[in-house]
């Protein structure tokens, strides 16, 4: 899985993944359940991910969308 974005906005990572899930993209939240940890106050961010498969689509819809700088380019 390819992760693109990492982000601490609960709005964000909720409209992204309204975003990818209506283009028929699944999609994983990474770290929801860490506000465990960080006592709800959001300091530890969320990444989402999606296969490697939906990558290039994917980008392309958040850049259209207005997400094109929030995106993380950097790849293991």
């Amino acid at each position: 899985m390819i992760e693109l974005i990492r982000t601490n906005d609960a709005v964000v990572i909720s409209f992204i993944e309204s975003l990818l899930r209506d283009a028929g993209i699944h999609c994983l939240v990474a770290d929801q359940n860490m506000s465990v940890l960080d006592g709800s106050i959001g300091v530890l961010p969320r990444r989402i991910l999606v296969a490697d498969a939906d990558e290039k689509e994917a980008r392309r819809l958040l850049t259209d969308a207005g997400f094109a700088k929030e995106m993380r380019r950097d790849r293991p």
